[in-house]
């Protein structure tokens, strides 16, 4: 009888450490949204993903996806479908806000800031070495994004300094970097605006069949795009970014890695402790990881970071807001 309830017992045992292995925190699926497969959202993702993936095999797997860009990424974090996106800084907050291009389709409460990665340049880009100021664009037919795109408000941001209409006096064309800039290849366009880390590849590529110019925002429009949208700040790409005759003085924004606040505390912490510890890997694979910066990662943010995020900031010494 002992010898039967001592198997009895290991049985049990048995079942109880089998039972405890299935209820184990299970695997996290992550679909990342990021960008056009011609734009620096989509090649940095993927970087991202690769030592996500590497180096937390057991507690995560990121899949990154292109897309339409910041706004298709939050609208498509709001019903479920991405966990986790690259997006705006401006257009995360419109989006959190219910503002702009949400104002119809609703804000995204449930976004939720992991880290500032690098800095995003609104970049007007034109073939045409006539075209020298932005109030050189007025008649002309100019690429500014996708609709409702986080490029589109940026080049309204810049048309209202200059008191143009973007939708009266120039010509919009709404389309993709990669489209736009096989647009200013085929001469179909006039200029284009893009808002992505230069270098960025499709402009890069551009300059290999064209000479490529950069427009310039003049000192004075640039004071009244700043005091009216003080979410910019002044930024200059230099002439040896794309072989261009001379510098040019633009503003820029900052591309924000995001999370739905449903990724676990766990995770999030994860995800933010990886990038930011792995920093010489990152920009081996691509040169954007150069940036990488804790205080660059949480300054000037206008919305909730997630918990998980706010977890290794603090053990940096950064507070940030966490919305609660």
């Amino acid at each position: 009888m002992k010898k039967f309830l001592a198997i009895i017992l290991v049985v049990i045992l048995a079942l109880g450490v089998v039972a405890c292995k299935k209820e184990g925190p299970k695997k996290a699926s992550l679909t990342m949204g990021t960008g056009g497969e011609s734009g620096t959202y989509f090649a940095v993702g993927g970087v991202l993903a690769n030592v996500l993936n590497e180096k937390n095999p057991d507690t995560m797997s990121v899949n990154v996806v292109s897309t339409g860009g910041s706004a298709d990424n939050l609208q498509n974090m709001a019903t479920g479908v991405y966990q986790l996106a690259t997006v705006q800084s401006d257009v995360m907050t419109y989006a959190y806000n219910g503002t702009r291009s949400f104002e119809k389709t609703g804000a995204v409460p449930n976004v939720r800031i992991l880290a500032g990665i690098y800095a995003e340049t609104v970049q007007i880009v034109t073939t045409n070495p006539d075209i020298k100021t932005v109030a050189d664009l007025k008649g002309r037919a100019v690429c500014v994004g996708d609709q409702n795109s986080g490029t589109y408000f940026n080049a309204k941001d810049v048309f209202d300094a200059y008191g143009l209409d973007i939708e009266k006096d120039i010509q919009p064309i709404f389309q993709s970097f990669g489209a736009s800039t096989e647009s200013l290849k085929d001469g179909k366009i006039d200029a284009a605006f893009l808002t992505a880390g230069a270098p960025t590849t499709s402009v890069v590529d551009l300059g290999t069949a064209k000479s490529v110019y950069m427009v310039s925002i003049d000192d004075e429009h640039l004071a009244k795009l700043l005091e009216a949208c003080p979410f910019y700040a002044k930024y200059t790409i230099g002439k040896d970014v794309y072989k261009t005759p001379e510098d040019c003085q633009t503003v820029t924004v900052k591309a924000t890695l995001v999370a739905d606040a449903s990724v676990s505390d766990d995770v999030a912490y994860a995800i933010v402790k990886t990038i930011f510890e792995n920093k010489d890997e990152i920009t081996k694979a691509h040169a954007k990881g150069a940036e990488l910066d804790l205080t660059f990662a949480t300054d000037g943010m206008a919305i909730p970071f997630h918990p998980g995020a706010a977890k290794y900031f603090a053990e940096k010494g950064i507070t940030v807001d966490t919305g609660k």
